[in-house]
């Protein structure tokens, strides 16, 4: 498979700031709504949102003369969509959940595991991952550590909620991989906001809805979340994922903590410590090894199970 390094190295860090400077966001629109009824208004605007990006390309491709995508695209379409959106809905609500009992910098560090377990989960299934990309994983972590983490790391509630969500994004990610060369990246994300929605949805009829009255309050964080954060960062995810390595994505992706650290900064006025500056050049030093070329095993590549693009583990 030919790597597409730019779709693989700009689009999971566009993604990355995007989830980062959603932070503030999702901060003020948890304190007016349970996570269900949260995730329903952020997966109702993206659907929306995708479902008339959708409808501009199809136009447009009626334009240009081309063809309607084949029923076998339309079944990969909606196997994939209901995969993916059933583990994105369930991995929202764990994150969402998780945060009413735990903070946001052990919630960041402990949803970040993906990154780890991506590739562990790649070794699962007979992939092949270079050794240098481990390095990256460990500065990554221990970056994510230090930007994160400001308190001594217990076991509460909220932090095995996260950990599942961690889990739940790890099989996202490796769905999507599964799919994104076999049907159009937008509309798999379509998809899956809709099934999103009508999940969340149904969990939401059991909490208590927010005060109208409030509305001008949590209105522009859901605003942002549902276009920028859902509709337009998933998209690009799925673009990202296309013809790349997923480790490497995941691996880019996880930098969302250290824009949501600049975003707290800029928007918020908080300063981050000689500690958060640390994390913020291990992480940066994980992005650079990890878009580094690396000569791939050809034994590898011709039996297809390279989950990486460096030298074999």
């Amino acid at each position: 498979m030919k790597i597409n390094r730019v779709r693989q190295n700009v689009l999971p860090l566009v993604t990355a700031m995007i989830w980062g400077t959603a932070f503030v966001a999702q901060s003020v629109g948890a304190e007016y709504m349970g996570p269900f009824t949260f995730n329903t208004a952020r997966a109702v605007i993206a659907f929306f949102f995708l479902l008339g990006l959708c409808g501009l390309r199809a136009a447009w491709r009626r334009r240009k003369g081309e063809e309607r995508a084949p029923a076998g695209s339309r079944r990969d379409l909606l196997l994939g969509g209901l995969c993916c959106g059933a583990a994105l809905s369930v991995a929202s609500f764990f994150q969402q959940k998780g945060l009413e009992t735990t903070t946001p910098g052990k919630a960041g560090f402990i949803t970040a595991l993906y990154i780890v377990l991506v590739p562990l989960a790649g070794l699962a299934l007979g992939k092949k991952v270079p050794r240098a990309l481990w390095l990256g994983v460990a500065l990554a972590v221990a970056g994510l550590y230090c930007l994160c983490v400001t308190e001594e790391l217990s076991v509460i509630g909220g932090d095995l909620y996260v950990l599942a969500c961690a889990f739940c994004f790890t099989a996202q990610i490796l769905v999507v991989d599964h799919f994104t060369n076999k049907v159009d990246g937008v509309a798999l994300s379509c998809v899956q906001f809709l099934l999103m929605t009508v999940l969340s949805a149904a969990g939401a009829l059991m909490e208590t809805p927010p005060p109208l009255e409030l509305l001008g309050e949590y209105l522009w964080p859901v605003l942002y979340v549902g276009v920028f954060s859902s509709g337009v960062a998933y998209t690009l995810q799925i673009l990202a994922q296309k013809d790349s390595n997923p480790a490497v994505v995941s691996l880019l992706m996880s930098m969302e903590s250290l824009f949501a650290a600049v975003a707290g900064a800029l928007i918020l006025g908080t300063r981050m410590t000689g500690r958060e500056y640390l994390g913020c050049a291990l992480m940066l030093a994980a992005v650079v090894l990890a878009q580094l070329p690396y000569p791939l095993g050809r034994k590898a590549v011709q039996s297809g199970e390279a989950f990486g693009d460096g030298q074999e583990v």
